[in-house]
């Protein structure tokens, strides 16, 4: 029991952050230890990790839109099942980044706690530019971005152009070729292999942890533990009403089911994904419980669930959302109108992309945190609380998959009388 304790990322990531944090604390530091050979190795600690993973955000997210549109299978079944799944899945989405991006906005600001002036690795990227916050700006600033050559838009890392080009790419495979393709098993195989190499760099996180808890520490002093504290605490809550009052608002106005009923269905898949963080470890006990339980019919629920384990996280989408605002003003980044937009829209899209395993997540929210210029090394801030609220919002990734093929197997049902 010790044993499998101490290899858990999260007890290991937790000590790193708490010892950082005690020596940073407790030692006498003065201001030349910033000059420091000992530094100076804590800095390139950090600067190794995120380098790692800034070399393979743009492959993550080409793999993983790929992987996430070609699984539909064909373009007829994306004119039939697939327009109303994703049209739900999207409807869903929006209603959760919304959610996290208002609250977010109507409580007092986070404090500016990180100097963007100390930091050693940032993004050069900037999608919009905060000047320009009119719509006609924002949407040719838009469209310059993601109309560029792809292999460019991987050398620069310009997500928007990268998640287009995937797009356009997925699409036109899904049309072109038939579904046992072998390009479709290399995306598959290529997509497996790309995350397990992020895998093996996460392993690395908690020694990155430990860097930079250590230079937020000694910077900032304790605070940023408190304000950590009230943003999972932020995070939590709105999680919650989403997965307790939006979605089974959304399945008593499409289909009429009580909410009793609903509820006694979903207990089941949703303690599951509580227990294993995986929508896709979930999703035969969802596909179980969908036609046992709800009465959804065979090939909705087969077309739905699979489709939803990939690309429909609404807890994602709403974490990503909530946590760019958090880290922005941390950090005394000043969002605009426009970058506002780019959160929107990269939570939205990096939550179609995001794995369907445990801290699925962070590979997306390196997609929302360059669209907006906060630096990646942000990233070490989240991990400290990430994993326990990962576990929550998947439960409600796989209630959100379970009402949508509640509701799209209505519709068809519907469709199907008149």
């Amino acid at each position: 029991m010790n044993r499998r304790l101490f290899k858990s990322l999260p007890f290991q990531l937790m000590v790193a952050a708490l010892f950082a944090w005690g020596l940073a604390s407790l030692l006498p530091l003065q201001p030349s230890f910033e000059h420091s050979t000992t530094f100076k190795l804590l800095m390139l600690t950090k600067t190794t990790y995120i380098g790692l993973l800034k070399m393979l955000v743009g492959i993550v997210v080409l793999f993983s839109l790929l992987q996430g549109i070609t699984s539909i299978g064909s373009t007829s079944r994306l004119k039939t099942l697939g327009y109303k799944t994703i049209a739900f899945y999207s409807l869903t989405s929006t209603l959760a980044i919304c959610l996290g991006l208002g609250v977010s906005l109507a409580i007092p600001k986070w404090p500016h706690l990180i100097d963007i002036a100390q930091v050693t690795i940032g993004s050069h990227i900037q999608l919009i530019d905060n000047s320009a916050s009119s719509g006609g700006a924002i949407a040719e600033k838009l469209f310059s971005m993601a109309l560029v050559n792809p292999f460019q838009a991987l050398a620069t890392t310009n997500l928007l152009a990268i998640v287009v080009f995937s797009l356009l790419l997925g699409i036109a495979l899904l049309a072109s070729l038939p579904p046992k393709h072998p390009v479709f098993e290399l995306i598959s195989g290529l997509n497996i292999a790309i995350n397990r190499v992020v895998s093996a760099i996460i392993k690395l996180a908690p020694l990155a942890v430990f860097a930079i808890v250590f230079q937020f520490t000694a910077q900032s002093g304790n605070s940023i533990f408190g304000e950590l504290a009230l943003f999972a605490l932020l995070v939590f809550s709105l999680t919650l009403v989403h997965g307790g009052i939006v979605l089974p608002l959304l399945a008593k106005l499409f289909t009429g089911i009580k909410y009793s009923t609903l509820f006694r269905a979903l207990s089941a898949p949703m303690a599951m994904a509580f227990a294993t963080s995986s929508s896709s470890a979930t999703l035969p006990l969802s596909l179980q419980t969908a036609q046992e339980d709800l009465g959804i019919s065979q090939p909705t629920s087969s077309m739905v669930l699979p489709l939803g384990s990939i690309m429909n996280m609404d807890g994602t989408a709403l974490f990503e959302g909530v946590a760019a605002i958090f880290l922005a003003q941390l950090y005394g980044i000043e969002l605009g109108t426009s970058g506002l937009i780019m959160i929107f829209i990269m939570a939205m899209v990096s939550s179609i992309g995001a794995p369907g395993m445990p801290s699925g997540s962070m590979s997306g929210m390196q997609l929302v945190l360059l669209a907006v210029g906060i630096p990646l090394e942000a990233i070490a801030i989240l991990l400290i609380i990430e994993r326990p609220l990962d576990t929550f919002r998947t439960a409600v990734n796989v209630e959100g998959d379970l009402i949508a093929a509640l509701v799209v197997d209505k519709w068809q049902s519907q469709s199907t009388k008149v």
